[in-house]
C-alpha cells in the first residue's frame, strides 16, 4: 500500500519502511549465498574463486543499471510527495522507456567486454573460463535485473516496501531449487548457477508487473502517458546518470582491489570473496537504511518539509550506530562459523583469511553506514553530483591504499582499502549534506 512519509514520527516511519526491505534484502543475499555455498561445497574451491572473481565486474555493470533505476525513483517519490500524480505517471512511463534502451545497450557491451575486463584484472588462468561463462549469462539477463529494480523502486517511492519482499521470497525459493537442479542433477557447473539466478530475477520482475497492474490504479498508464516527454527524460537522466555512475565508480575501486587480490592466488580470492559475502549480509540494515532515506527525503522534499528530512537523518544515524555495533560483535563471535558455511572446514588457511578480513573491516561499519544514509539523503533531495563526488573519492582512496599498503602489510593492507575509503567518503558526505541543507532551506524560504 502507498505510504505518505511526510507525516508521522520519522523514526517509526523509517523503521516500518526499513523492516520489509531488510527482509527482502536478506532473502536476496540468502539466495546469493546459496549460489556461493553450492558452488564451494559441490563444485569446488576453484569454481568458488571463479564466481568470486567476477564480483568487481558484476558490480561495475549491474551497479550502473541499479543506480540508474534508483535515481529515477527519486523523481517519482518527489512527485508523489507533492501529490502531482499526472507527473508521477509520466515519470514512470519515461523511466520504463529509458530503462529499456539502457538495458539493451549495457547488456550487449557487457557480454562482449566481460572477458577482456577479467584479463585486465589479472584473473587467474585456471578460473577465467568459468568466470567468463558465469558473467555472460548474468549479463544476458540484465533486462530482468533492471526491470525488477525499477518496478521495486517505483513501489518503494510510493512508500510500499512490503510487496517487493513477497516477490523476493518466491524468487529466492525458486533460485535455490534451480541451483540444486542445475548443479546436482544437470551437472551444469557455474553456468547453471548463473542461469538459475537470471530466471529467478525474471520471475520477480513479472510478479511486480502483475501486482502493480492489479493493486495500484494510480499507476495505470494511459496512452498519453507514453508520448515522449524529453524534458521529463532529461530530468530523470539528470539524477539517474550520476546515480548510476556513482555505483560504477565505486565498482572501479573494487575492481582495482580485486586485481591485486587475484595476484595472490585462488585460495586468497576465495577467502576475500567469502569475506565480502558475509560482510554484505551483516551490513544489510545499513544499506537498506539508505534505500529508506532516499524515499523519505524525496517525499518530504516534494512536500516542502525539509525539517523532517533533518529529523530523518538524525533518526537514521542513531539506527546505524546500533546496527553497526551489533554487526561488529556478531562477526567477532561467529565469523569463522559463518565462513564454514561457504568453505569446507578442512580449508583452515582459507577460513583464517576470511576471519582476518572481517576483523579488519568490521570496526569501520559506522562510517560505512553514514555513507549509505547521507549519500541516499542527498540523492533523495535531488543531487546527483554529491553521491558521484563521494564515490570518486572512495575509488581514489581504495586505489591509493591498494597501491601502497600491501607492500608493507600484505593481505591486511588490501583488507584496509575499504575501511580507509569509507572514512574518507563519509567525511566528505557530512560536509556536503550540511551545505545542501542550507542551500535548499534558502530556496524554500524564498518561495514562501
Amino acid at each position: 500500500m502507498e505510504q505518505d512519509m511526510s507525516r508521522g514520527n520519522p523514526t517509526r516511519l523509517i523503521l516500518l519502511f526499513l523492516l520489509p526491505i531488510i527482509g527482502g534484502s536478506l532473502f536476496q543475499q540468502f539466495y546469493s549465498m546459496v549460489d556461493t555455498i553450492i558452488v564451494g561445497r559441490f563444485i569446488g574451491v576453484k569454481a568458488l574463486a571463479a564466481v568470486g572473481s567476477t564480483g568487481g565486474v558484476s558490480f561495475f555493470v549491474l551497479g550502473f543499471v541499479i543506480g540508474l533505476t534508483a535515481g529515477f525513483s527519486v523523481i517519482i517519490s518527489q512527485k508523489f510527495g507533492a501529490k502531482d500524480l499526472d507527473s508521477m505517471r509520466k515519470a514512470i512511463s519515461m523511466s520504463i522507456l529509458t530503462a529499456s534502451v539502457v538495458s539493451i545497450v549495457v547488456s550487449t557491451l557487457a557480454v562482449l567486454l566481460c572477458r577482456p575486463l577479467l584479463l585486465v584484472m589479472n584473473t587467474p588462468y585456471d578460473i577465467i573460463d568459468d568466470a567468463t561463462s558465469y558473467l555472460r549469462i548474468i549479463f544476458i539477463g540484465i533486462i530482468a535485473t533492471i526491470y525488477y529494480n525499477l518496478l521495486a523502486s517505483i513501489l518503494r517511492a510510493l512508500g510500499d516496501s512490503k510487496s517487493p519482499l513477497f516477490f523476493l521470497l518466491i524468487a529466492s525459493v525458486l533460485n535455490i531449487i534451480g541451483d540444486l537442479i542445475a548443479v546436482l542433477i544437470l551437472d551444469m557447473g557455474v553456468q547453471g548457477v548463473a542461469l538459475a539466478t537470471v530466471l529467478s530475477q525474471s520471475i520477480s520482475a513479472l510478479l511486480c508487473i502483475f501486482y502493480i497492474s492489479r493493486r495500484y490504479p494510480s499507476l495505470h498508464l494511459s496512452k498519453s502517458d507514453w508520448s515522449l516527454d524529453w524534458p521529463m527524460i532529461g530530468n530523470l537522466l539528470r539524477i539517474g546518470v550520476p546515480s548510476a555512475l556513482h555505483f560504477s565508480v565505486c565498482a572501479l575501486g573494487v575492481m582495482f582491489v580485486q586485481a591485486f587480490i587475484n595476484k595472490m592466488g585462488s585460495d586468497t580470492v576465495a577467502a576475500f570473496s567469502v569475506g565480502i559475502k558475509i560482510e554484505q549480509l551483516v551490513t544489510l540494515p545499513l544499506s537498506t537504511l539508505g534505500v529508506a532515506m532516499t524515499t523519505f527525503a524525496g517525499q518530504n522534499l516534494g512536500a516542502g518539509r525539509l525539517d523532517r528530512v533533518k529529523q530523518g537523518v538524525r533518526s537514521a544515524t542513531l539506527l546505524l550506530v546500533l546496527f553497526s555495533a551489533a554487526a561488529f560483535f556478531l562477526l567477532l563471535a561467529f565469523g569463522e562459523d559463518l565462513a564454514r558455511l561457504f568453505i569446507d572446514a578442512k580449508n583452515i588457511a582459507v577460513i583464517e583469511k576470511v576471519q582476518l578480513y572481517l576483523n579488519v573491516t568490521s570496526p569501520f561499519y559506522i562510517p560505512l553506514g553514514l555513507i549509505f544514509v547521507l549519500r541516499s539523503t542527498s540523492q533523495g533531495m535531488g543531487s546527483g553530483l554529491i553521491p558521484l563526488l563521494s564515490s570518486l573519492q572512495e575509488m581514489a582512496f581504495r586505489i591509493l591504499v591498494a597501491l601502497t599498503l600491501p607492500k608493507y602489510l600484505g593481505y591486511v593492507g588490501i583488507c584496509l582499502a575499504s575501511p580507509i575509503a569509507w572514512v574518507a567518503a563519509a567525511t566528505l558526505l557530512f560536509f556536503a549534506y550540511r551545505i545542501q541543507i542550507k542551500r535548499l532551506s534558502l530556496i524554500l524560504y524564498m518561495k514562501q
